[in-house]
């Protein structure tokens, strides 16, 4: 059994908050990213927008695309008409071997909105959660014939942020909806990480290994600030840099065969926390902790 070990380039190119990366370019951050050892990347916004194009470009660096975000907007759109939103990404990332698409609702999300504090997020109730992944579900079931995973990242300022969100929507999709499941979301929208982990195991297709610093959480809930805010204040790193078990995650991982891909995904700023710095020590304790665990790292 293998996995492989990829990387977000949000630490060097932060869509979010261009500003706060604007010393660094992507071309660096996939050149640095191989260099550490990563074989893959998610798919950032100023890769090139078309396939052929995208697949030189990775080629280029010598990595794979390994996932890439999908901002949905289901609560507004028919199930038609999110197919056909999602479609080009579909067939792209199924074109260049992706191992899924990264799902999640933004049509009233507050995670890119830094006056708004992260506490005001939007939430649906329990019937009208099951009832939005009967519907992603179908959407699911679609990507699923085309060739392709669709795995639903749960987030912060979102609808699916607490672990009741993300329960309500396991339970109302289809099995065809598989989850991408991060470990610093998790913990810092309330969840016990591993008790969430095991008790969606069945629906795990992707894993994020983002860390967290509790005491910049603590302070951003009581001080009603945003989730920009808390990047800004350092509330991600990497693993191994801040409070989360990650031997307990690969030794879980091990456990139900995990083989997929493990992506660091760790956005903060990067004068406080240089990009090519902390994404080595999050490469190196990825490799300690599976190395522990008998997960054998593939590249």
């Amino acid at each position: 059994m293998s996995v492989k070990i990829g990387i977000s380039v949000i630490a060097w190119q932060n869509d979010d908050l261009p500003d706060l990366t604007r010393d660094f370019t992507t071309e660096q951050a996939l050149r640095e990213a191989r260099e550490i050892g990563y074989t893959g990347v998610e798919r950032g916004q100023r890769m090139p927008a078309d396939t052929e194009g995208l697949r030189a470009y990775l080629d280029a660096a010598d990595v794979a695309l390994c996932g890439g975000w999908c901002s949905g907007n289901l609560l507004k759109n028919s199930v038609e008409d999110e197919i056909a939103a999602i479609r080009q990404q579909v067939e792209q990332f199924t074109a260049l071997g992706a191992p899924c698409v990264v799902y999640s609702e933004c049509s009233n999300t507050i995670q890119g909105d830094i006056g708004i504090p992260v506490n005001d997020r939007p939430r649906l109730s329990r019937a009208d959660m099951l009832a939005y992944g009967a519907k992603l579900g179908e959407v699911a079931k679609w990507v699923r014939d085309q060739g392709m995973t669709l795995a639903y990242h749960h987030h912060m300022g979102s609808i699916v942020e607490a672990p009741e969100d993300l329960d309500a929507l396991m339970e109302g999709s289809d099995p065809a909806l598989r989850l991408c499941f991060d470990t610093g979301h998790m913990l810092f929208g309330g969840g016990d990480v591993m008790e969430i982990l095991r008790k969606h195991s069945d629906r795990v297709h992707h894993v994020h290994f983002k860390d967290i610093r509790p005491d910049v959480v603590a302070d951003v809930r009581a001080q009603d600030r945003s989730f920009l805010d808390a990047v800004i204040a350092g509330a991600f790193t990497v693993p191994g840099d801040g409070c989360i078990d990650f031997q307990e995650v690969a030794d879980h991982l091990k456990s139900i065969d995990y083989k997929g891909w493990i992506v660091v995904e760790a956005e903060q700023d990067p004068a406080k926390a240089p990009p090519y710095e902390y994404s080595k020590k999050g490469y190196e304790h990825i490799l300690q902790v599976c190395g522990k665990a008998g997960l054998t790292v593939e590249g």
